[in-house]
């Protein structure tokens, strides 16, 4: 959607990576429900996980200021949400259907908010959108 940013490195995340840390917080949810090692969730995702990827220190300080954000105790609490526009929270504990209606109220095409980005990350978005389609479209068209 955004592509990959960073200081001078593109970091390219994968599937590998999203897969391990929800197995990870499942592991230690399902162990102790009442006592979640945030903590210790936030340094497995951040700095082993996918911080692991980040080579660069401004880019793994930001990855860890980003994560703190989800890896927190206040994540309980009903007025905690993750962007300014409180589109993004966490819902409560419900059952599969609450769920999946949640998921289905979230944006298509989500806000730069949730991504820590400023509003006009959006527009840099678009123009590599449409410069990447025009290249193919022009790629494609034939020589005469």
């Amino acid at each position: 959607m955004y592509g990959p940013l960073g200081w001078n490195i593109q970091y390219q995340f994968n599937e590998t990576d999203l897969r391990i840390s929800v197995r990870q917080l499942s592991i230690f949810v399902d162990e102790n429900p009442d006592n979640v090692p945030f903590e210790a969730l936030l340094y497995l995702v951040g700095e082993c996980n996918y911080g692991g990827r980040v080579t660069e220190d401004k880019d793994r300080r930001t990855l860890m200021v980003l994560l703190k954000d989800y890896f927190t105790e206040q994540i309980f609490r009903d007025d905690y949400t993750f962007s300014p526009s409180g589109i993004y929270y966490a819902p409560k504990f419900s059952n599969y259907d609450d769920y999946i209606e949640y998921a289905k109220s979230l944006p298509q095409f989500p806000e730069p908010e949730i991504f820590g980005f400023h509003a006009n990350a959006a527009i840099t978005k678009n123009i590599n959108e449409t410069e990447n389609t025009l290249f193919t479209v022009l790629t494609c068209q034939g020589s005469v």
